[in-house]
């Protein structure tokens, strides 16, 4: 798995969740859905995004860019 792939999962994944903890516990958990969208929000400007540097610590490698388009 790549650190892009596993990106998207762990934020898809954190959407899901606090929109489910929203519903069933506190609305107020819709703030840490903010907080995911504004972190990718700002990564897409500035490419930088700390759990991007806590893959790559977990030693996740990033996508060839060779490869993406040849599948």
């Amino acid at each position: 798995m790549t650190v892009e792939r596993a990106l998207r999962l762990i934020a898809g994944f954190f959407v899901m969740l606090s929109v489910a903890l929203a519903y069933f516990h506190s609305p107020y958990w819709l703030w840490f859905t903010a907080f995911v969208g504004l972190n990718l929000f700002q990564s897409g400007f500035t490419n930088w995004c700390p759990m991007v540097w806590i893959l790559e610590k977990a030693g996740l490698k990033r996508a060839d860019k060779a490869s993406c388009c040849s599948q």
